[in-house]
C-alpha cells in the first residue's frame, strides 16, 4: 500500500500556512469548518487568531469550537462566547460553537473497540468540509494534543466530552473525574471518536499541525508551562494519523535537549497508544513518506 504523504516546512508564518494547504492539491469546498483550539482564559500558548487569518479566509472557513466538559471559561456557551471575543476570534471571522444548542449530532462507529457512538456538537452537519488545524504540543491527560485529539475531544460536544474521558459510561460532566477509566481505555476512545469524524467527511477534511509554542501543556490548561522546546515547523497530510506519528517522531529526532520533558509527558500517559488504536481502526497509516518542501 502506498505511503500516506505528509509535507513539512520549518517556516511558520501565516504564508505558509496557506502553502501546506495548497501544496495538498485537495480543495476543499462548500461550507468550509476549521477547527482550532482558540485558548483556555489564562493560557499563553495557543495560536492567535492573526496567525491563522489568511488560511481562513484563503478557505473561507467558519471557525468551529464546542464547549468544555471541566471547569473553566468555555463549559457554557455564554462564557465560552465571551472569551472567544475577548481573544480576538470573532474580530476575524464567523465563529460557530456548534454544541451552543441541542440535540447532539449522534455519529455510529459500528468498528470502534471502546465507543460504538460519538456525540458531536449537532452543528456539525451545517458543514460540508472540514480543515483541522491543529496546534501540536503536549497534554496532561492524553500525553500530546494534535490532529487526533481535534477530531474527537475536540468535536465532541460537551456531553460527548464526557462519554470519551470515561470510555462510553458516562455523559454527564459533573460525575466523569471522579472515575475516570484505565488510561488505555480513553485513548482507545479517542481513537475511535476521531474515526467517526473523518468518515462523516470522507475526503473532504485535511490536516495541519503546527509544532511551535511547544509546552507540555494543552492550550486548555488556563495554568500552563511555557514550551519546552524550540519550534520546528508545520506539516500537512491527508491522513490525521500520519501527520501525528510524524510530529511525534519530530520530537524523538531533534537534538533539542528540552525534548526530554515533552516526551516523559507523553510516555508517562502512554500517549503513542492514541495512534496505535487509530491504525487499526483503518482510517490511516503510521507509515509515511516525509516530503520537505525546504530541500
Amino acid at each position: 500500500m502506498e505511503k500516506s504523504k505528509v509535507y513539512f516546512t520549518k517556516e511558520i508564518t501565516p504564508e505558509s500556512v496557506v502553502k501546506m494547504y495548497d501544496i495538498l492539491g485537495r480543495k476543499l469546498t462548500g461550507k468550509v469548518a476549521v477547527k482550532l483550539h482558540s485558548g483556555e482564559k489564562g493560557n499563553q500558548n495557543y495560536i492567535r487568531p492573526e496567525f491563522v487569518k489568511k488560511i481562513v479566509e484563503h478557505v473561507n472557513g467558519t471557525i468551529v469550537e464546542c464547549n468544555t466538559a471541566y471547569e473553566g471559561e468555555r463549559n457554557s456557551t455564554e462564557k465560552h462566547k465571551k472569551l472567544i471575543e475577548e481573544h480576538n476570534w470573532t474580530k476575524y471571522f464567523n465563529v460557530d460553537i456548534m454544541d451552543a444548542e441541542g440535540p447532539d449530532l449522534v455519529l455510529d462507529i459500528p468498528n470502534g473497540k471502546v465507543l460504538k457512538k460519538n456525540y458531536v456538537g449537532k452543528n456539525l452537519k451545517n458543514y460540508d468540509s472540514m480543515l483541522v488545524l491543529s496546534h501540536f504540543k503536549g497534554h496532561p491527560m492524553g500525553g500530546y494534543g494534535g490532529a487526533l485529539k481535534q477530531l474527537s475531544i475536540g468535536c465532541s460536544s460537551s456531553a460527548g466530552k464526557s462519554w470519551i474521558h470515561s470510555a462510553g459510561r458516562e455523559l454527564d460532566q459533573t460525575k466523569i473525574w471522579d472515575n475516570l477509566p484505565e488510561q488505555d481505555l480513553f485513548l482507545e476512545s479517542m481513537a475511535d471518536a476521531a474515526s467517526s469524524v473523518v468518515n462523516y467527511f470522507g475526503d473532504n477534511i485535511l490536516f495541519i499541525n503546527i509544532m511551535c509554542n511547544m509546552s507540555v501543556d494543552c492550550d486548555c490548561c488556563a495554568v500552563a508551562e511555557d514550551p519546552c522546546m524550540k519550534d520546528i515547523g508545520i506539516l500537512a497530510s491527508t491522513d490525521p494519523i500520519a501527520i501525528d506519528q510524524a510530529c511525534i517522531d519530530f520530537v524523538y529526532n531533534s537534538d533539542d535537549p528540552g525534548k526530554d520533558h515533552f516526551i516523559e509527558r507523553v510516555e508517562s500517559r502512554h500517549g503513542i497508544h492514541t495512534i496505535e488504536a487509530a491504525e487499526k481502526l483503518g482510517f490511516g497509516s503510521r507509515e509515511y513518506e516525509l516530503i520537505d518542501l525546504d530541500k
